[in-house]
């Protein structure tokens, strides 16, 4: 039986707005052959552009561990040249996103989290929960996807991940530093939607399967941030192709909806002039349902940026 092992850091890698954080791949553009330095990263940056109009997009892991050098070279340069940056979200005040959170994804009736469990996933989960220092309840007024989230992003901190050394804050202050407006394609509400609005089976597989996955975390990110900093996305594409495929809901809600709307939201931008510079996960810009396979469909190539 073929289980979704890699469903979490999957989620990590799709979505921005965590309360903390059958494809046929082509071949990626030969990158050139650098001195080996291990904080040196060469994600990967497209480009679409007509005649009055280019527009970046470039690839993130929303959590990484501090020294890893990314902003430069042809990163830089693109970011540079744009009028404007556009992000998944711009993430609200602490206030309004724990006022979100408790309102989608919190109970107050009904069985506790862990008496809706599967029986045999009852002590792993509460392993779990007091590995992490937590009171073996303390989940159990939440919706299963966010303790599946929570669960998920918790470990990151002490395996070294900090989301001020992720891209998304990088990028966000470097754009005011410049003067540059930033805007988001979603909202946090949107974002945790896509949760919320999950079946009940869904969830619970999303929970069970990140407390399956807890122990091979570190190892799973560690896979997924390489390939990333090494500007290989098919690799990156295969691992979470592998994760999702037993998971078809929670793959077309936070993957392949996503890249449909994002792509019309390109197309539509391209009937404005200037330069803009997009920045969103890595998972979306790799694999047969990428953003630039939706362009592609309505006749807009993207071009891989060769640095």
């Amino acid at each position: 039986m073929n289980t979704p092992m890699k469903l979490t850091a999957t989620a990590i890698a799709l979505l921005l707005a965590l309360p903390a954080c059958a494809k046929q791949p082509t071949p990626d553009q030969p990158v050139a052959t650098k001195a080996p330095d291990p904080n040196d990263a060469d994600p990967a940056l497209w480009v679409v552009k007509d005649p009055d109009t280019t527009i970046y997009f470039f690839g993130t892991i929303h959590v990484l561990k501090p020294g890893l050098t990314w902003f430069d070279e042809a990163v830089k340069a693109a970011f540079d040249k744009s009028d404007q940056v556009v992000l998944e979200l711009v993430m609200p005040d602490p206030a309004a996103m724990q006022k979100l959170v408790m309102a989608k994804g919190m109970t107050t009736a009904g069985p506790t989290l862990t008496q809706q469990l599967p029986a045999a996933k009852r002590q792993a989960f509460t392993q779990a929960l007091t590995g992490l220092g937590l009171q073996a309840g303390a989940f159990d007024r939440m919706r299963p996807w966010l303790a599946a989230t929570n669960l998920s992003v918790l470990p990151l901190s002490r395996l070294g991940y900090d989301t001020s050394a992720g891209p998304e804050e990088v990028l966000t202050e470097a754009a005011k530093q410049a003067g540059k407006p930033v805007i988001g394609l979603e909202t946090a509400e949107q974002q945790l939607g896509y949760f919320d609005g999950l079946s009940d089976t869904a969830q619970m597989q999303f929970l069970t399967s990140t407390v399956d996955e807890l122990p091979t975390l570190d190892k799973t990110m560690g896979s997924m941030v390489a390939d990333w900093a090494a500007g290989k996305p098919d690799a990156l594409a295969k691992e979470m192709n592998d994760s999702l495929k037993d998971s078809p809901e929670v793959a077309k809600t936070l993957l392949l909806d996503r890249n449909k709307r994002w792509a019309g939201w390109i197309e539509n931008r391209l009937k404005q002039p200037g330069t803009v510079f997009i920045a969103v996960g890595a998972g979306h810009l790799a694999g047969g349902d990428s953003v630039q396979a939706q362009l592609l469909k309505d006749g807009v190539k993207a071009q891989r940026v060769a640095y």
